[in-house]
């Protein structure tokens, strides 16, 4: 994207903003307050596949401008269960950032494992559209 690392880093960490490109945001509900720091919470929900879903989120590593996790507590959330860990590295080159995306999902058994692994390409294609979208809000 044609921003540069810090931008897109600050982009990341900014909740309020996420409301301008993040699809399906119905709300974010901070449980904490001032910037995003490493154990900052918060409660977000989507509309996803017709229904609303709300999803525990906590920030467990922040290396400023160079990379960013998230940890989503599926126990806490609709999901009821797993562990999602979203690690978003940002690399930069010639007046442009990368960001590359790495989700890893623990803790199903049964029937969820099992679903998870069927619906993996539509995560895939979610996260996608969402970094798409946040490279359009960035750069217009």
């Amino acid at each position: 994207m044609q921003v540069s690392k810090q931008a897109a880093y600050e982009a990341l960490l900014d909740l309020d903003s996420a409301k301008d490109w993040m699809q399906g945001l119905v709300r974010i509900e901070r449980l904490d307050s001032g910037p995003l720091a490493v154990g900052s919470e918060w409660k977000e929900t989507r509309k996803m596949f017709g229904t609303q879903a709300t999803e525990h989120f906590e920030v467990v590593e922040l290396d400023e401008p160079d990379k960013v996790v998230f940890r989503c507590d599926g126990t806490k959330g609709t999901t009821g269960k797993g562990e999602y860990l979203f690690t978003y590295l940002l690399t930069s080159g010639q007046d442009q950032t990368k960001i590359t995306l790495h989700g890893e999902i623990s803790g199903l058994t049964g029937f969820a494992k099992l679903f998870g692994k069927m619906i993996a390409g539509t995560f895939k294609k979610a996260c996608a559209k969402d970094l798409d979208a946040l490279k359009n809000f960035l750069e217009n």
